[in-house]
């Protein structure tokens, strides 16, 4: 019998389970996949804590890549045998073996390996939308990045390195600043020790930046906007260290008549032909050799406990994977 890893409630990660699980055959619009390789993210702890609710008991995991091992009615062009990878849908990638909405899932193409896609997936796509959707980075451009050395930073500052940007990367350690210049980070600053804003202004001549992206969340949120220039656009797509403080709108217009938007990949991807689209655009960069994803951790999936504490105690660099 598969075995996944299950929470019964919500909690620190001691109350991940290692568990035997019934998968029976896809229904209508399903498949089910032999997973291969399992990718992890920061948004599996706020499931598993409760910050992100979700019903209970339930998998965990929203990104993963296998081999395609049945298909039910209106499966869609996925074949047997296929090798695919997702990000998002319902939680319950820590599995070995699972059904999927078969609509979400998207052909691996040849040069890319199963590691690589399931680390890339949800991470790769959440670049795509931020750099070329969200706010459309242009060559020249000085943009703000937090957490430069993280699972999305590492990719997305390669990103926008290819796209000409200036790239202002921030990470949490001096150890891990030559990561992130290694990885397209023109100027990196070491944001617990650094004053953010001085910073950026001294780096764009006091101009600040059009854009800054932060998933760090409650301690950058108001360093982020004093970055930007007038009419810049603040982009809060994570909370690794807590939501942010509730505030009066009246600040963005105090600032500079600023912009708000708190996007997620759901919604970037809601129909077949984004999810294809965006999915592309990040194999693509990959094999042109544009984005070099590098998985530095890797785990057996039945350690999944672990991997929660090396993430939330932010002692891993870039992608995890697991390996079921």
């Amino acid at each position: 019998m598969p075995k996944a890893i299950r929470i019964h409630a919500t909690g620190g990660p001691e109350v991940l389970r290692w568990e035997d699980v019934e998968v029976g055959e896809p229904g209508e619009g399903q498949a089910r996949v032999r997973h291969t390789a399992v990718g992890v993210n920061f948004i599996d702890t706020y499931h598993r804590s409760g910050l992100y609710p979700i019903p209970l008991p339930n998998g965990l995991g929203s990104e993963a890549a296998g081999v395609v091992e049945a298909v039910g009615p209106g499966g869609g062009s996925v074949r047997v045998g296929d090798r695919v990878a997702y990000a998002g849908g319902p939680p319950g990638a820590y599995s070995q073996t699972r059904l999927v909405p078969a609509g979400i899932l998207v052909p691996i193409p040849d040069g890319v390996t199963d590691e690589t896609a399931a680390a890339v997936m949800l991470k790769g796509m959440t670049a795509q939308y931020l750099v070329r959707r969200t706010y459309p980075v242009k060559a020249g451009e000085p943009v703000v990045f937090h957490a430069a050395a993280g699972g999305v930073g590492l990719i997305a500052c390669q990103w926008l390195k290819a796209l000409g940007a200036t790239v202002i990367g921030t990470v949490g350690s001096d150890e891990k600043v030559p990561i992130a210049r290694a990885h397209g980070c023109d100027h990196v600053i070491v944001s617990t020790r650094e004053d953010l804003a001085k910073r950026v202004r001294e780096i764009t001549n006091g101009a600040g930046v059009p854009v800054v992206y932060d998933s760090v969340g409650r301690d950058t949120f108001v360093a982020s906007l004093d970055c930007l220039r007038p009419l810049g656009l603040m982009v809060s797509f994570g909370n690794s260290s807590g939501k942010v403080t509730p505030f009066d709108i009246g600040i963005l217009s105090q600032k500079g008549s600023l912009y708000l938007t708190r996007p997620t990949l759901a919604t970037y991807t809601a129909t077949r032909a984004d999810l294809e689209a965006t999915a592309k655009d990040v194999f693509d960069v990959i094999r042109e050799g544009k984005v070099k994803v590098e998985v530095r951790h890797r785990y057996p999936l039945a350690d999944a406990q672990q991997v929660h504490r090396d993430l939330e105690g932010r002692r891993t660099v870039g992608s995890i994977v697991m390996t079921p």
